[in-house]
């Protein structure tokens, strides 16, 4: 008898100690961000924060090099997205690119002895990369800003980012002998631990999928979907939000009335735009290198890595906590002919991007 309770307040106490676990360890701080009373918090874990600070640090800009003399097109052969630079500043663009992505590899990991040379797949990857940051830096300021981005904010030193995503392998349902999870039901680590739909990036950040909780009619109207289904992987995309920025609810959201638009933080509309940045980039920069990546680089069904918000937040309000770091490199912003061509064909798009988005209830999220 004592046997079997000692073996049973054994289990409550690995169980309990296993639920404990999931929590976070007191204490936190709580910074109030609206009326008493309205649950407007933001949530800070002081430990987190210490860990994280040393992460989100820029490196140091060398100055600017003297832009006088011939361009980089020039004198260089091949070199067709920084051209546009003077001979010193594309060695230096060149050099902190390689500090930024590649500092163990060095110059070898994207070119060979002949540096015009386009055989190795790295080169050709990091060439679309540079115009995917010349365009977020004038094309999307409605997400970064006068902060902008540059290679590191993703890369931080690695070849590969660290945070990327790749579409979901399907269920194998085995005949069907053991159900249909439905794409959730797995815990996964990227929406929360929670048993939300594992993969609302597919759904969101590469389909033009509008995000939507609840509807304003009893029966499906229009084509709006708006059912339980697409309230889950709402919750799910909001869950890696949380994660992606470090923040809860009420960093975007108001909470007397999530869908309102009315009261809702500046922040909600960044994040508007940034959900729009990052089917652009997937769709328009991404999926276009599929069969530049060598099979090794693919995702288990065969597509190319993706971005979502932690690609560039790791887990901090702003990336490298704002730090302006593109301002210090001209070569992240096109040539200026180039940029203005480039507003040109991008108006009908940036026109109705521009005006303040417009919420129903039935737009319960971002």
């Amino acid at each position: 008898m004592a046997l079997a309770v000692r073996i049973s307040t054994l289990t409550v106490a690995v169980t309990a100690a296993a639920l404990l676990a999931g929590c976070e360890r007191p204490p936190v701080d709580a910074v109030q961000r609206g009326y008493r009373g309205t649950g407007m918090q933001h949530i800070v874990n002081p430990r987190t924060l210490a860990e994280q600070i040393p992460t989100q640090q820029a490196p140091v800009a060398t100055p600017v090099a003297d832009n006088s003399g011939p361009r980089a097109n020039q004198v260089f052969q091949n070199v067709k997205v920084l051209g546009h630079l003077s001979v010193a500043e594309f060695t230096r663009q060149m050099a902190a690119i390689t500090e930024w992505v590649a500092p163990t590899e060095g110059c070898n990991y994207c070119h060979t002895e002949n540096l015009a040379d386009d055989s190795k797949y790295q080169k050709v990857v990091s060439r679309r990369m540079l115009e995917m940051t010349q365009k977020v830096n004038t094309q999307w300021t409605q997400h970064v800003a006068a902060t902008g981005v540059t290679c590191y904010t993703c890369h931080r030193g690695n070849p590969v980012p660290k945070e990327i995503w790749f579409t979901a392998v399907p269920q194998n349902k085995r005949a069907d002998f053991i159900g249909n999870l439905d794409g959730q039901n797995q815990a996964a680590k990227v929406v929360g631990l929670t048993s939300l739909p594992y993969d609302p990036f597919t759904t969101f950040l590469k389909e033009e999928t509008n995000v939507r909780v609840y509807g304003t009619t009893a029966l499906p109207t229009g084509t709006s979907k708006a059912d339980i289904k697409q309230a889950e992987k709402t919750y799910g995309l909001m869950m890696h939000f949380s994660g992606a920025l470090g923040v809860n609810c009420t960093y975007c959201h108001n909470t007397n009335g999530f869908g309102s638009w009315d009261n809702a933080a500046p922040q909600r509309a960044t994040a508007w735009y940034g959900i729009r940045m990052a089917r652009d980039l997937n769709n328009n920069f991404m999926e276009g290198l599929t069969k530049t990546f060598p099979a090794h680089r693919l995702g288990p069904t065969g597509d190319v890595a993706k971005i979502n918000c932690s690609t560039c937040h790791q887990g901090a309000y702003k990336p490298l906590y704002g730090a302006q770091m593109a301002k210090d490199y001209p070569g992240l912003k096109p040539a200026p002919a180039a940029a203005a061509a480039s507003a040109v064909e991008a108006a009908p798009v940036d026109a109705a991007a521009s005006a303040a988005p417009v919420a129903t209830v039935a737009t319960a999220a971002k």
